[in-house]
């Protein structure tokens, strides 16, 4: 199976010798569980759009530091081919920004959130359980880095999971749309990183509250899981 990783962002430089970028992170998530998919990276900001919607058999979009309503031609040609690949029923999966440009795209609303950064490990409560969802644990753990939220999701959207700070934390869409507000793909290592690089900006409390969240599991091998299912069935 191909898989076209469409980036929307990028490692900051100084942390990228140790971690990667977005699309290794999602390489070395997703070849855990299905180790003959070949990935094929697509730099969006950069303009590097693939040059048709069927040159891989399944898409994901990554998270990044931008916004989807910011005013940038390239958020905006991204917009574009989400509502495509949804038009043409192709599967396709959204992570963080990723998730929200999905949602964006197809009519939904995205703002940020009152309640304000959420960094640190999540758990959210799964309110749907599809037939791909195996292993069908009641809740997932995953770590998380954003400002923005899905507000008011896209018409159809199946609400998947959710808690008290992030109402939209999964959702699918038809059946060929999957997204995530959490990153599987992150490391706590990571995470801690990217938290100590944002201090300033979650504030202390946010930031002390997200470091002591790092003993608990995650569950990026689950999350894994279900998008490689997900992707496959379709």
């Amino acid at each position: 199976m191909r898989v076209g990783i469409l980036q929307c962002g990028s490692v900051a430089a100084e942390l990228r010798p140790t971690f990667g970028d977005y699309p290794q992170m999602f390489e070395r998530l997703l070849s855990t569980v299905s180790p003959t998919w070949e990935f094929y990276r697509y730099d969006l900001i950069a303009g590097s759009f693939p040059e048709s919607f069927t040159a891989c058999e399944g898409w994901l979009f990554t998270g990044s530091r931008w916004s989807v309503y910011d005013d940038a031609a390239w958020i905006r040609r991204a917009g574009e081919f989400a509502a495509r690949l949804h038009a043409l029923g192709r599967p396709t999966v959204g992570i963080c920004f990723g998730h929200q440009l999905i949602a964006a795209a197809l009519g939904g609303q995205v703002e940020k959130a009152p309640q304000g950064w959420g960094v640190g490990v999540h758990t959210t409560h799964i309110q749907t359980q599809p037939e791909w969802m195996v292993p069908a644990p009641d809740r997932l753990s995953l770590l998380v880095s954003h400002q923005d939220q899905v507000m008011v999701p896209p018409p159809g959207a199946q609400r998947l999971a959710s808690n008290d700070f992030c109402r939209y934390g999964m959702m699918q869409i038809a059946d060929h749309l999957l997204t995530f507000q959490g990153h599987p793909e992150f490391s706590k290592d990571y995470s801690k990183a990217l938290m100590r690089r944002r201090r300033n900006d979650i504030g202390e409390p946010v930031y002390q509250t997200g470091l002591a969240s790092l003993a608990l599991d995650v569950d990026n091998r689950i999350a894994a899981q279900w998008i490689a299912r997900f992707l496959q069935r379709v």
